[in-house]
């Protein structure tokens, strides 16, 4: 199962900052164990939710080189308040350097009433499959147009546009 913990794109700025929503709903299958008298969203999944919106940024800033974006390490994780279903997680994350292959972030999310919900600091790291096993070339593009359709469902390219800058293909 892979979990799309971002639905929309709200703002971008490139090579600075990322704002998306997750708009959390009672069909979301792991709330029926997490907790099935007090449903609210797993923690690890609100950082989930961040890692996902800075790795948009990521992808813009190398023009979706890189098939793969993922989390290298997570510091000075802190939780707030509660996501419950129908509530409306806002996130916010701040890219602070990028070097190479190696991202690092700030960030934030904030439900409903602009309480914290989640907070920390993110590092990514980026590659292809290909750098590990070259027969993976192909995967690697599959992959990659696959990223691209994504950003177009979740309203990357209108938010690109309200900056002025021109959308992905």
């Amino acid at each position: 199962m892979k979990f799309y913990l971002l639905d929309r794109i709200e703002r971008i700025e490139p090579g600075k900052r990322i704002v998306g929503i997750k708009a959390l709903s009672l069909a979301e299958e792991y709330l029926a164990d997490h907790f099935p008298v007090f449903p609210v969203m797993p923690g690890v999944l609100m950082l989930e939710s961040m890692v996902q919106a800075a790795a948009w940024l990521v992808r813009l800033e190398q023009d979706f080189s890189k098939s793969m974006v993922v989390l290298s390490a997570a510091r000075n994780i802190r939780y707030g308040n509660f996501v419950a279903p129908g509530g409306i997680l806002q996130i916010e994350v701040e890219l602070l350097k990028i070097d190479g292959d190696i991202a690092k972030f700030k960030g934030s999310g904030t439900v409903d009433d602009g309480q914290t919900a989640v907070q920390g600091r993110l590092e990514l790291k980026s590659f292809n499959v290909a750098d590990f096993f070259a027969p993976a070339a192909a995967a690697d593009e599959r992959i990659i147009a696959q990223l691209k359709e994504r950003f177009k469902l979740i309203g990357g390219p209108e938010a690109l546009a309200a900056t002025g800058k021109a959308p992905t293909a």
